[in-house]
């Protein structure tokens, strides 16, 4: 029954692995547009730093002798690690001169933060310890990385609009989340279940919300139209909510997630 177990939660681990590397690689979109204006405009380099650090953390706690059956934490979070510190040389490069300093301040605060971690985990805490020590640290800012999208959730219901909001993120969140969780929750890992349950919570209230306001803006663009033939109608409405998840997807992808 444990080797079932086990077998089925490395399943849910590599599942969970492929969709949190989809959600690394979602901002790919976001610096092609800065590497082809060579600019970056009005993006924060803030979100990249914070998942850089929560990576790193969550990959050191990962490792064997730290936590034991977590090697896929560790190489997807890792791999995470590598796609952020890309993402943060790029934005580097483009940023403004006088923006280069306090992403370069916030970079090495990172660097010393994650390394102060790992050396006191090591000197100073053993087996148990270590684990919830490690497990802690890990825990806190991965809840701070899957919370970031709160704010976008006020706005849809301020605005009742979901143009900042795009469905296949906020999906792609949901997939992820309830994999590691099921992952942690088979392993009896409370760390990872915590922070992934917070982001499973907040992932099915974006798609919620997505369902509640998307409907309503198309309903009332209908209205608005001069009434057409049915056939003619039916594609209007279709662009419309295509457009609306294309425009929105840009904006988004400097308030991510995995």
């Amino acid at each position: 029954m444990g080797g079932l177990l086990h077998t089925i939660q490395f399943v849910f681990g590599i599942l969970g692995n492929a969709a949190t590397l989809f959600l690394f690689l979602v901002p790919t979109l976001t610096f092609k547009t800065i590497i082809k204006n060579k600019a970056t405009e009005q993006f924060s380099g803030i979100p990249y730093v914070m998942t850089f650090l929560n990576c790193l953390l969550s990959a050191w706690y990962g490792l064997p002798f730290i936590t034991s059956g977590n090697i896929l934490v560790a190489t997807i979070n890792g791999a995470g690690a590598a796609i952020e510190l890309v993402y943060l040389l790029i934005f580097f490069l483009y940023t403004p001169n006088k923006q280069k300093g306090k992403i370069l301040a916030m970079f090495v605060l990172v660097i010393l933060a994650f390394a102060g971690a790992a050396v006191i985990s090591v000197l100073a805490f053993h087996g148990k310890n270590r684990k919830l020590f490690c497990g802690t640290a890990a825990t806190i800012f991965s809840i701070v990385m899957y919370g970031s999208p709160l704010s976008i959730i006020r706005l849809v219901i301020r605005t009742k609009s979901v143009e900042y909001m795009p469905f296949f993120l906020s999906f792609a969140v949901v997939i992820s989340c309830s994999c590691w969780f099921i992952y942690a929750m088979l392993g009896m890992d409370p760390f990872i279940g915590i922070s992934t349950g917070v982001g499973l919570g907040l992932g099915i209230v974006q798609l919620i919300l997505y369902f509640i306001y998307c409907d309503k803006k198309v309903l009332n663009k209908t209205s608005a139209d001069v009434p057409l033939e049915m056939g003619k109608d039916h594609c209007n409405n279709v662009k419309c909510c295509h457009d609306e998840k294309q425009s929105s997807f840009h904006n988004q992808l400097n308030h991510e997630l995995v």
